[in-house]
Order: structure tokens, then sequence, then C-alpha cells
């Protein structure tokens, strides 16, 4: 079963398009993959970033100054 796709209006720069024109012929790809392709990667990206920050609520948040102050009284800096 093929994939309905929706139509998108993209303005690029005149030297963004002709790197992706070449590349689109160089991989023997067309440029809406290869631009699909990386729309879906910056998404799996920010999937990424929010499961790792959903992971990462429960721990304690630390104030900058309390951290210079413990590094401080440590003697580290």
């Amino acid at each position: 079963m093929k994939t309905l796709s929706k139509r998108a209006t993209v303005y690029l720069s005149p030297d963004m398009h002709r790197a992706l024109k070449i590349k689109a012929a160089e991989t023997s790809r067309s440029v809406s993959e290869l631009v699909n392709d990386a729309v879906r990667e910056s998404l799996s990206e920010d999937a990424e970033d929010l499961a790792a920050f959903e992971e990462r609520a429960a721990e304690p948040v630390l104030a900058f100054e309390d951290v210079l102050k413990d590094l401080k009284s440590r003697g580290r800096i």
C-alpha cells in the first residue's frame, strides 16, 4: 500500500537548494526524500531528548550558585 504524501512549500537559499539537488543526483534520490529524511532525523532526536528529560525529571535540581559554593568549600576552584 502506497503512503499518501502531503505537499508543502519550503523556501531554501539558492546554495542550499543547489547542494540538495547535487546530493539527490549523486545518491539517486529525490530532494523530497532527502528533506523528509532530515526532518525525520531531527524529530527523532527531539523525541530522544524529551525521553531523556522525562527519565531525569525526578533528579534533584541544583542551583548553579550552590554548586560553585560547594566546589569552592572543597578547594576545587
